[in-house]
């Protein structure tokens, strides 16, 4: 019988090696997921913590760093504790007195890092705990209910202008609070950056805004006159009492002028005295020094002048002591020539010299 297929398609046959290979990657994988419900061996980052689970029971809250555990069905759940943003807007939200405003509300939420809160807790909101978009749901409707409350209990002026937006948002955080702790959760950064009004409220605040600010315009120009006729009335009594000033500052800078020029004259006066009385010191002193002097020069000139007395009583004693001077100054060297009075010698010497002294005629 022949074949009717004209074109048979060829049979593709495999190495025996790579089917076992195959197979071998297989039975690895499924062997890995069995066993992964008996052990685990995990690193927890800064911004995490880890639910111990064993056996479907927790057993422990395991801080970041790295843990591992072997057991019947063991598990690590990783939890997130970084912040969590939300932004709620709610457009229709009624004041106390029925008007109509609209609220942004920003926040940070944290998940629980305390043992006792993530054990107690996990069962039951473990969802919230893992799951960022369920966090987020939840914490909307809180904001929701928070904003309704706090809105709800004020006045539009309370809710919206000046301090009163710093009372909303303390009041929206202490409702979301209050909220959010029996789940475990913490509330921090909460913020109202935006608030919005209807246009007919909006029209109706800036009328009432034009109209205060022409009252105070009034205000403002009604005091601005009395101001200016105050500034001026203080301005010329501020001039008289200048003028006043400097009236009683020149006299009492002649006074005190005068007074500095008496002190000048009496201390010069003193001066004077004193200088008198120097001169007076001095001259004393001057007269005691000459007297001094002259007894000085008394005692000095005594013997001189015992001797002249005596020299003027006694001639023969004066010629006396004139030969033992001239005796005195004669040297056995010295050569003397004797010649009556009022002659001149002739001295003769030889090689044709001639006396060259002059004697006194």
């Amino acid at each position: 019988m022949r074949n009717s297929n004209p074109n048979p398609m060829p049979s593709v046959r495999f190495p025996r090696w790579i089917i076992w290979l195959v197979l071998g990657v297989i039975g690895l994988v499924f062997v890995f997921a069995v066993l992964s419900s008996f052990w685990y061996f995990e690193v927890i980052n800064n911004d995490e913590v880890g639910v111990k689970i064993r056996s479907g029971q927790i057993v422990g809250i395991a801080q970041p760093g790295i843990v591992y555990d072997f057991g019947l069905f063991v598990q690590l759940v990783k939890i997130k504790t970084s912040s969590v943003a939300i932004t709620v807007d709610d457009a229709e939200l009624i004041t106390s007195d029925k008007q109509r405003i609209g609220l942004q509300v920003t926040a940070d939420v944290f998940r629980p890092t305390t043992a006792d809160i993530v054990t107690s807790n996990y069962a039951r909101y473990k969802t919230i705990y893992i799951d960022d978009a369920s966090l987020q749901n939840r914490m909307q409707a809180f904001t929701l209910q928070a904003m309704k409350v706090c809105v709800g209990d004020k006045k539009f002026d309370d809710a919206i202008i000046g301090t009163g937006r710093d009372v909303l948002r303390a009041c929206i955080d202490d409702e979301l609070s209050k909220l959010a702790e029996p789940i475990g959760l913490e509330v921090r950064n909460v913020a109202v950056p935006q608030v919005t009004i209807s246009p007919e409220v909006q029209a109706a605040l800036d009328a009432i805004v034009q109209s205060r600010l022409a009252t105070e315009k009034a205000k403002q120009d009604a005091e601005k006159a009395k101001q200016e006729s105050t500034a001026s009335q203080a301005v010329e009594e501020g001039r008289i009492r200048v003028e006043q000033s400097k009236l009683q500052e020149e006299a009492r800078q002649q006074v005190t002028l005068q007074q500095l020029q008496q002190q000048k004259l009496e201390a010069q006066l003193k001066v004077i005295e004193q200088q008198t009385v120097n001169a007076k010191a001095q001259l004393e002193l001057t007269k005691a020094q000459q007297q001094i002097a002259d007894e000085q020069a008394k005692v000095d000139l005594a013997r001189e002048i015992a001797l002249a007395k005596l020299y003027a009583e006694n001639p023969a004693y004066v010629s006396l002591l004139i030969a033992q001077a001239n005796a005195s100054a004669i040297k056995a060297s010295d050569k003397f020539i004797f010649v009556p009075a009022g002659t001149f010698p002739n001295l003769i010497f030889g090689n044709g010299l001639l006396p060259t002294v002059s004697l006194p005629q």
